[in-house]
């Protein structure tokens, strides 16, 4: 058995997607939170504190999903690494790469549009 710190233990294979529904709770939930406790006013449009907040996590949680995609991708290239080592490798760096790609592209629309409208 792996390491739990190891880039070739198996777990690493779900975890791209669990940190992105960890951040899909965080950022709906901190929407539904920030839009109760102080809505920002209509008129300002998407660029209120909030949607910066937001964009914020969201920008945080890509860059740490990409990092860890290529963290995996370069841990899949290694010469020493036996074939079972490479592939869950490899499916870790494509979880996690599209775990990134969502983040982006359920980010957008929350970034572009009113918060609490």
């Amino acid at each position: 058995m792996q390491s739990l710190r190891s880039v070739y233990n198996p777990i690493h294979i779900a975890s791209g997607l669990s940190i992105w529904s960890l951040w899909f709770v965080a950022l709906y939930g901190g929407q539904g939170v920030g839009c109760s406790v102080a809505p920002p006013p209509l008129e300002d449009g998407p660029w209120t504190w909030l949607n910066l907040a937001l964009g914020v996590l969201s920008l945080c949680t890509a860059a740490l999903l990409l990092g860890l995609a290529r963290l995996f991708q370069q841990a899949a290239k290694r010469p020493h690494c036996s074939e079972r080592e490479r592939f869950v490798a490899s499916v870790s760096a494509a979880g996690h790469l599209i775990a990134a790609i969502a983040v982006v592209f359920i980010a957008l629309p929350v970034m572009a549009l009113p918060p609490c409208a």
